[in-house]
């Protein structure tokens, strides 16, 4: 009796079974009846075979298990047991009928794919960060400490880094924190003598960085004491980073510290000490546990009350498996109080790969400094959700997707004063949705006062597709009757477009548009200026509307679930508990993160995010998080950054991201290839003309202000904007039968554009106009014409006289180039417009540090006048300009203008007007003999630069100006 369940155990169809010997059977036919039913309820959940071969089972049973004749136990038996097996079978298949049907109806109603209904699973994931101190407010003043101090009044907020090399690795990285806090420095290479430190009574340098510790311990005597000297005196402190090493210390002394390291570790769980007063932007709040990153760190051991420990860790159990007892902390930033030295320190026992150390940096540079290097502690942040009412069916908002999203703004809320998340909606795809999905069309606009809106487009079209200013005008419009019936509000001032379109590169009609329709004063942009990583991005004006930098937190339209999130979920945590996201709101006073309406469905990665980094910011930060509308984020943002007001227009052809939004009727064609730069009075228009004549050139069109000239880079005319600058440059009235395409790709496709160029001689010594230039025309060729200064200036004198200029018309050359800065100011002015741009070395030093030196050519004026022809050939060869033009036949020297001029025919030519070519009074005595001194170390400049950029012959009239002087 014992056997039979034994039996219906191990009954799979594939497995044999061997019929049981009749000793068993003897004793199974004495049991009774009572016996047998009790067995019942063990039947079917003992039983492991599926109910397809529950029947055979039965056969099994009876042909195997049972042999006895006319058994009335053994046939009842076998009935009940096949009665139960089909029950069960019925059961079965009624489950799966009701399975099938059921997955039938959902996916019907969601409209989605059967295939996505079966493998989706609820991943959501859910804030998990936990720190003694998340519940306690970072304004609370026990936490932070407040570094000020008298001391900061004599020094200036700069830091003085000593780095290895210019190249090293560390050094990058300190520069690279400086940078994204806006905090100036100097790079200087360890071993050189030191630079200047003072300036007058004050100190130039507010902390003193050392790359490598082991270069300020080892500087020579004078050196380190001079240093020394300098950090007693204005009460600067010192910043050390240990450098890793072959070489293995263990309990080395640092040379004159009772101080000791032991070298190359691993270590991890970190800790920091909070009761440190170094700590001020960052918060003691737990251990950053699991491995440090490295193996080559440094921790401290000391005997002397001067020092503190900073931050601690622990060894790296791995290293260590027969150490079973608790070890000590391990010092691995340590303060030097002063006490020994009156010199106060911070030792580093590994670079900055670690991102507490990052943060620990800052404070460093504020404390040290007396709180004149301190960065706020204020940082607002606005999240905007791009695409609302927009999206494919599935991947949009439902019910339960807006309660959470009202729910964790709830929640960030009571971190965020004034927080909201920042909806921006088309209205064309208002209930373009699944059921459910217009359903939560509906309750987000049940709920419109929950949150702040702003227009997208109304059909998501990228504006910079529009070519008519009505039609785009007709778009935002129809979105804007839109929000009228659905009640949403019109008066948040802001805007953004789809995909970045238009807000830069500017297009100028969503500028026109947006202030027409919706009374636009801020938008933002991540495009502007398209730098990496997003917490470099920086702010500017245009038009009056305000564009803020636009960050991005990691999430795209793609990244809708956590298990297909590139790089996993790993990779999303590190952005958000150390990394890139949880950087840029620590380096970024404020912050505005670009998302999408499908982050907050599916699997609600948006906020997962946002609540987590806010989270892990207040764990281990004393930053104080607001929010605020964009309006007025735009204005605090200027406030804070007014010299970023000014717009810096880059290349559109040099960013495939930037020529996918660029305006459609738009062509790289359309922008100068080189530049004649000037100075005035050189012979800058006579070059002009000259290249005029050549069949592939074609220069910009005239301005109504200035002529030939567009001077776009240095005045005002540069606020209008990319699109004007490149209206004087239009394709069709640069197309020539015999012209040669020269340049970069077209977008038009045209094939023969000519080769522009501008001119504009006030470009040379304009103190913007080089790095405006550059990031507009990064390739383009620089031609510059240079005479005698002193002839220059006192042909610039006697043009201003002819032109009617009062003051040069009230004094005389000698009394202009004499004037103090007490003089009147139009005589100041005078004076500098006829001396400084003379000042030849040191404007071009200024082109070169943005331009290499073989996109610059340099003609020698007096050549130009006397010899054109050979100049012309040589500047056709530095242009690599096809077919080479033969000027001989095109110029020809005119007896009664004194110059070469274009020839017309046999007997005529054509010269420039009267303004041209001018024989003025000679230059009186006193001012020559003034202007050889003035510009002496000038010109003699100029020599060094000329044979530092080699192949660059020296001019006759440089020569005889040096020789006359000495």
């Amino acid at each position: 009796m014992e056997r039979i369940p034994m039996l219906m155990k191990t009954a799979p169809n594939d497995i044999t079974l061997t019929p049981l010997p009749s000793s068993s059977l003897s004793s199974f036919k004495d049991e009774k009846p009572r016996k047998f039913y009790d067995m019942r309820h063990l039947l079917p959940t003992k039983s492991p075979v599926s109910s397809s071969s529950s029947s055979t089972n039965g056969l099994i049973i009876n042909n195997y298990g049972i042999n006895s004749k006319n058994s009335f136990m053994t046939r009842l038996c076998c009935h009940m047991m096949k009665g139960v097996q089909r029950n069960i079978q019925k059961c079965v298949a009624a489950l799966v009928l009701i399975s099938f049907f059921s997955i039938i109806f959902f996916t019907q109603y969601m409209d989605s794919s059967p295939l996505v209904g079966l493998i989706h699973r609820d991943t959501k994931p859910m804030p998990l960060i936990h720190c003694q101190t998340l519940n306690k407010s970072p304004s609370d003043p026990s936490q932070t400490h407040d570094h000020r101090s008298e001391a900061r009044l004599r020094i200036d907020s700069k830091v003085l880094v000593f780095v290895e090399t210019t190249y090293s690795k560390l050094g990058r990285e300190i520069a690279e924190e400086l940078v994204y806090n806006r905090i100036k420095y100097k790079i200087e290479v360890s071993g050189k003598s030191l630079p200047v430190l003072t300036n007058l009574d004050k100190g130039r340098y507010g902390v003193i960085v050392f790359e490598n510790l082991d270069k300020y311990l080892s500087m020579d005597k004078w050196n380190r004491e001079l240093l020394d000297k300098y950090c007693r005196e204005y009460s600067v402190g010192i910043v050390g980073f240990m450098s890793a090493s072959e070489e293995t210390l263990v309990g080395a002394q640092l040379k004159d510290f009772p101080l000791y390291v032991h070298t190359n570790l691993r270590l991890r769980d970190a800790s920091l000490n909070p009761f440190s007063p170094v700590l001020r932007l960052t918060r003691a709040g737990d251990t950053a546990w699991g491995p440090l990153p490295g193996q080559d760190w440094a921790v401290f051991q000391h005997n002397h009350s001067t020092y503190e420990p900073l931050e601690f860790a622990q060894k790296n159990t791995l290293d260590y498996p027969n150490d079973n007892g608790i070890q000590p902390p391990l010092t691995t930033v340590l303060q030097d109080h002063g006490k020994l030295d009156n010199i106060q320190r911070i030792f580093f026992g590994a670079g900055l790969k670690f991102w507490l150390h990052r943060l620990l940096f800052l404070d460093a540079l504020s404390y040290l400094s007396h709180g004149q290097l301190s960065v706020s502690l204020n940082r607002m942040i606005l999240v905007d959700i791009d695409d609302i009412f927009v999206g494919e069916r599935g991947t949009r908002l439902k019910p339960d997707d807006v309660h959470a999203l009202i729910s964790t703004q709830s929640r960030i809320a009571e971190m965020v004063p004034g927080f909201r998340f920042n909806l921006g909606f088309s209205g064309k795809y208002f209930h373009h949705g699944t059921k459910e999905e217009n359903l939560g069309d509906d309750m987000l606009l049940r709920n419109v006062d929950k949150f702040t809106w702003f227009s997208h487009m109304w059909n998501h079209q990228q504006p910079h597709l529009y070519d008519n200013l009505t039609v785009l005008m007709n778009d935002m419009m129809l979105n804007k009757d839109f929000a009228k019936v659905k009640n949403i509000p019109l008066d948040s001032g802001y805007s953004v477009s789809p995909h970045h379109s238009g807000v830069y590169p500017v297009h100028e009609l969503l500028y026109q548009a947006w202030k027409n329709v919706w009374n636009v004063r801020v938008t933002s942009t991540e495009e502007y200026p398209h730098l990496r990583p997003a917490r470099l991005r920086r702010g500017f004006i245009h038009r009056n509307i305000m564009v803020l930098p636009r960050q991005t937190c990691g999430l795209f339209t793609h990244t809708m679930y956590i298990d297909r999130y590139p790089g996993g979920r790993d990779k999303l945590d590190e952005s958000i508990q150390r990394g890139e996201l949880f950087q840029t709101i620590v380096y970024n006073q404020i912050n505005i993160f670009m998302t999408h309406m499908s982050n907050y469905g599916s699997d609600r990665l948006a906020l997962y995010t946002f609540e987590s980094v806010i989270k892990f910011l207040r764990c281990w930060t004393n930053l104080k998080l607001t929010s605020a509308p964009p309006l007025q984020l735009g204005e605090h943002y200027f406030k804070l950054h007014p010299e970023e007001s000014d717009p810096v227009w880059g290349n559109p052809c040099e960013d495939a991201r930037h020529l996918k939004i660029w305006s459609r009727n738009k062509s790289c064609d359309s922008l100068p290839k080189f530049m004649i730069l000037g100075p005035q009075k050189t012979g800058t228009t006579a070059l002009y003309t000259f290249l005029s004549m050549h069949p592939s050139l074609a220069s910009n069109l005239p301005s109504p202000d200035t002529f030939e000239e567009i001077q776009f880079f240095n005045g005002n005319n540069y606020y209008r904007g990319l699109d004007w600058y490149m209206s004087f440059f239009p394709l069709q009235n640069a197309t020539s039968s015999n012209s040669v395409h020269i340049g970069g790709p077209s977008s038009t496709g045209s094939t023969n554009a000519r080769y522009f160029f501008e001119k504009s001689a006030t470009y040379f010594d304009g103190d913007l106009v080089p790095k405006r230039a550059h990031q507009l025309l990064p390739n383009a060729k620089l031609v510059v014409i240079l005479i005698s200064p002193a002839k220059r200036a006192y042909s610039w004198y006697q043009h201003t006289r002819a032109h009617g200029d009062i003051i040069a018309n009230n004094y005389s050359f000698y009394q202009v180039i004499t004037a103090t800065d007490t003089a009147p100011k139009p005589l100041r002015d005078l004076r500098n417009r006829c001396l400084n741009p003379g000042k030849y070395a040191q404007h071009l030093e200024r082109w070169l540090a943005f331009y290499p030196a073989q996109q610059l050519h340099i003609i020698d004026g007096e050549q130009l006048r006397l010899n054109p022809i050979d100049v012309m050939n040589d500047l056709q060869r530095f242009l690599k300009i096809a077919p080479i033009m033969d000027y001989s036949n095109h110029l020809r020297y005119d007896s009664k203008k004194g110059f070469y001029c274009q020839v017309i025919n046999e007997t005529r030519n054509k010269c420039l007007g009267k303004s041209k070519g001018r024989i003025y009074p000679e230059m009186d005595e006193k001012s020559t003999k003034i202007l050889q001194r003035y510009y002496l170390s000038h010109n003699t400049a100029l020599v060094k630069l000329l044979k530092k950029l080699g192949s660059r012959p020296i001019p006759t009239w440089l020569k005889n100006e040096l020789s006359t002087t000495t």
